[in-house]
């Protein structure tokens, strides 16, 4: 899938110029037609700019099918464990503050210990 030829696409078909685009995006014109002929690649935040100025949602960008995709639960709402509640929150949020006023070579002797406790090689 080539992004720059969606996103001309799109634009012919909600009958816009690349000038408009210029005036909803911000962006230079040339800078469009850049993106649109395939030399230069947007990035996210870009690609943002364009969904919002085509009035679609980002995903509609790269989505090819009729009906909007299934939702896919993120890890956040599958966790339902004590961490994820309030106290576990503020004993997290207490723990990073602490290893950031922790010296440099105890912090890192502290997660290569983690990180042999959870099997992991540490980076060297």
């Amino acid at each position: 899938m080539d992004i720059g030829e969606r996103l001309k696409q799109f634009r012919e078909l909600k009958g816009l110029s690349q000038r408009q685009i210029e005036e909803r995006t911000g962006l230079p014109r040339c800078y469009v037609s850049r993106v649109e002929n395939g030399h230069t690649v947007p990035t996210v935040k870009t690609l943002e700019k364009f969904a919002r100025a085509l009035e679609m949602a980002l995903y509609q960008l790269f989505y090819e099918g009729e009906k909007p995709p299934r939702l896919v639960k993120t890890q956040e709402e599958e966790i339902d464990d004590w961490a994820s509640g309030r106290k576990g929150k503020r004993i997290f949020s207490n723990l990073q503050k602490a290893i950031r006023k922790m010296p440099v070579p105890d912090r890192a002797l502290l997660f290569d210990v983690a990180s042999k406790i959870v099997g992991k090689k540490t980076r060297t």
